[in-house]
């Protein structure tokens, strides 16, 4: 039997292990040591990645040794998993080949410390094993002044599941911030988009290389090479996108083409491999792109002989994809190493079913943009849609990994469409699923918190993130959760004001502030205007003249009564501190952004939230109508738009706020309009539209007349209940009307199924099309 000493023994000694397991390991004294074995110029980038991001954080210096220290601190060793000791120290490697630090890629971080010090070993498989090791290790240290630690032993092994983990960064006018980067910053941007799994960076070295740009910091000519520099010292794959923009059938032009190639193949550092689209831009038939591809090979390969050639089928015709795929089985091209699917393109999971298994296939997914776009923001409000538009801050971590979920399988990777340092969190998430498709998003979000902001606001930041993501979801007016996000992060911005100057907490900022303004508009104007419709309402007893007046004046209000202007002022000066900090250019005027549909979400913020500007138009037009009675007509017309009276149903088509009938959404969002470059002064409801919505109506009253009325433009073949009816009044032009009858026999069961037949319009551009924006069944 155990004394009572013994047991007390036992405990003391459990406490012992027990603390010794959770003791944070403080590399506050380290040193670095690295192994002979790992190439050039990995052998310098990774420690020196590692000592200066810390240094920034911490203000603590690391030396670099050749000899193990005689000292307790800790050293950090980079060795490779196929060495077995360095500098007399036996590796902890495992003889189990399977192990992630043995796939290629990938890495293992393990400690042999205690509290005498001992090491920190990141063993890559390869370099850029050692360089996501690495990556690994500054994503989960705690590092503040004067400390840097991890929160204990650890032995993490991991590589990635897909080969292919890149971003596009376009040092072009049209990008809203990569124009105005020096060198500097694009290293800065190349290492954090490493640290956390990006294998690869696509270029855009000819596009817009004629343009002038008020922004650049050095010549494209030269930035397109120093970027090639810079992959080769991280070791990422430099892909470049080269449309070709010219029939390719001019001679003269694609000779011109092919020695423009040349000339920066030769001047180009490293170059891995050139990516080619099919079109977006470009016209051209297969049967012209596949020999000039082949030209192109065969001039690469003289100055970077591994490099590969991709192409994607973005705007092809059905018989143009199958020409494609015939050129492949009959030809074999060897050259080719893979296609690109992105926006326009054949279905992904057609693409790798007719690929062959030994071309790879990429993914080109669009996490840039919001609206009119691959994979826009689902059921949007308006509000959001004008102001922010298609380039805002766009932080969609959950959105994007169920997407990334559903299409990485038929793909070997990705490599993103970005136009700006707006999407940052996108592409954080997209490299980190990736990496591994079981990654927590949450995890993913608190590293992204700890390394760019600090350990104490790391769940902090993957909340208030997760929060602005879901200000995006559903009806505005009724999302009570944008004013608590403001709250959230409202108070994280009083509570940490040394990350005032820091770009991703600005921009975060920015959201939360934005959104809230926003909400607080649409509300106030939204109100404006129905008190506006009220004063039309008595335009019988006041005189259409003095009603008009007195409407206009009533919603204007808005531009002359501020309903939030601290609100205001703080959008002005984190837009301010944005373009100072990082480039970001969310005005034309201002900060001379290319357009404004390129993120300039300063000149939109006061955009109109209620019908005023058409209002005033509208106006002018009763005015001149010949007769009183007419005038009357129309304004009780516009005062009931949105309220047709009892047991009559408006929607609103695409509105998720107004539209609670519609059943149909564009999947591409290009139901969404841009008119007069986002200042259109069209009624709002005319800016949102289908060409063949389907709405269903339920709790109709058997034996009432209906009238279905529509506003629209172009043709609208109306079916009900499956059956065609013939209109009573069908005008064409812009936001015209269009009327039928309902037959008595189809409301007898109380419901409706409305639906229209897709007009062949096939000719005309997308943007030229039929449109139906507003919807009316009205009891007569």
């Amino acid at each position: 039997m155990l004394s009572k000493s013994t047991f007390y023994f036992f405990g003391l000694l459990l406490c012992s292990v027990l603390s010794l397991k959770a003791q944070p390991i403080n590399l506050k004294n380290a040193t670095v040591i690295v192994a002979p074995s790992v190439p050039l110029p990995m052998k310098e980038t990774a420690p020196r990645m590692l000592t200066e991001e810390i240094a920034k954080r911490t203000n603590l210096v690391f030396k670099t040794a050749t000899a193990w220290p005689k000292t307790n601190a800790v050293t950090i060793a980079f060795v490779l998993s196929g060495d077995r000791e360095l500098l007399g120290k036996t590796i902890p490697v495992r003889t189990d080949k399977s192990g992630a630090e043995y796939q290629t890629e990938g890495f293992r971080v393990v400690s042999e410390t205690n509290d005498k010090g001992g090491v920190l070993w990141i063993i890559g498989a390869d370099a850029r094993g050692v360089l996501f090791g690495t990556g690994w290790l500054l994503r989960k240290l705690q590092l503040s002044p004067g400390l840097a630690q991890l929160e204990g032993n650890i032995d993490i092994a991991s590589s990635p599941d897909y080969p292919i983990r890149g971003h596009q960064l376009g040092y072009r006018h049209t990008a809203n911030s990569y124009d105005k980067w020096s060198v500097a910053q694009f290293e800065q941007y190349f290492r954090d988009l490493a640290i956390f799994g990006t294998n690869a960076i696509e270029g855009i070295p000819f596009h817009e290389d004629e343009r002038p740009n008020p922004h650049f910091a050095i010549p494209a000519s030269e930035m397109r090479v120093k970027m090639g520099a810079l992959c080769q010292l991280y070791d990422m794959d430099y892909w470049v996108w080269t449309p070709v923009t010219f029939e390719l059938t001019d001679k003269e032009k694609r000779a011109a083409e092919l020695k423009l190639h040349e000339d920066f193949y030769k001047n180009c550092p490293r170059l891995d491999h050139i990516f080619v689209p099919g079109g977006d831009p470009g016209e051209n038939h297969p049967r012209e792109v596949m020999p000039f591809l082949k030209d192109l090979h065969q001039i690469l390969t003289k100055y970077h002989p591994k490099a590969k050639i991709w192409i994607s089928l973005q705007g092809f015709s059905v018989e143009q994809v199958d020409y494609f795929y015939r050129y492949l089985a009959e030809n074999k091209p060897a050259w080719l190493q893979g296609v690109v699917s992105g926006p326009g393109s054949p279905p992904m999971a057609e693409t790798r079913f007719r690929l062959p298994a030994n071309y790879q296939h990429r993914e080109y997914p669009d996490i840039t943009h919001n609206v009119r776009c691959e994979f826009p923001v689902r059921g949007w409000d308006q509000a959001y849609a004008l102001t922010l538009g298609r380039e805002a801050a766009n932080p969609r971590p959950y959105a994007f990994a169920e997407i990334h979920q559903t299409y990485a399988p038929f793909t070997n990777g990705f490599v993103s469409y970005s136009d700006g340092c707006h999407d940052d969190v996108n592409k954080v998430i997209w490299s980190m699923r990736a990496w591994d498709t079981q990654m927590d998003v949450r995890e993913i979000l608190e590293d992204y918190g700890n390394f760019f902001f600090n350990k104490n606001v790391a769940g902090p930041t993957a909340d208030g993130i997760a929060a602005l993501e879901s200000n995006w979801k559903g009806p505005l007016a009724q999302n009570g959760g944008v004013e608590a996000t403001f709250a959230f992060w409202k108070n994280l911005e009083t509570t940490n004001p040394t990350l005032k100057g820091n770009w991703r907490w600005q921009m975060l900022l920015l959201r939360a502030y934005y959104d809230t303004y926003t909400k607080r508009r649409l509300a106030y104007e939204q109100l404006l205007e129905k008190q506006a419709n009220a004063i039309l309402a008595t335009a019988p007893k006041i005189g259409t003249d003095k009603a008009m007046e007195s409407a206009l004046e009533t919603v204007n209000k808005a531009d002359k009564v501020n309903i939030a202007p601290e609100l205001r002022q703080k959008i002005e000066q984190l837009c301010a501190d944005l373009f100072t900090s990082i480039g970001l250019q969310t005005s034309v005027p201002k900060h001379k952004a290319k357009g404004y549909e390129r993120g300039a979400v300063l000149d939109f913020v006061d955009y109109p939230l209620n019908n005023r500007w058409w209002l005033a138009d509208e106006f002018k037009k009763v005015s001149a109508l010949p007769s009183n009675e007419a005038k009357l007509q129309r304004l009780k017309t516009i005062s009931t738009w949105e309220n047709p009276g009892p047991g009559s149903f408006y929607d609103d088509v695409s509105s998720v706020a107004k539209g609670p009938r519609v059943k149909t959404i564009s999947e591409d969002a290009t139901d969404v309009a841009w008119w007069q470059d986002g200042f259109s002064r069209t009624r709002l409801s005319s800016q949102l539209f289908q060409k063949c919505p389907e709405l269903v109506y339920d709790n109709l009253q058997p034996g009432e007349r209906y009238i279905l009325r529509i506003v629209g433009e172009g043709e609208a073949l109306l079916r009900v209940d499956n059956y065609r009816l013939q209109p009573t009044v069908y005008n064409r032009e812009t936001e015209s009307v269009k009327e039928w009858i309902i037959p008595l026999s189809l409301t007898q069961d109380g419901k409706l199924h409305v639906t229209f037949d897709e007009p062949e319009e096939s000719h005309l551009n997308w943007r030229k099309q039929s449109k139906i924006s507003d919807v009316w069944l009205l009891k007569q």
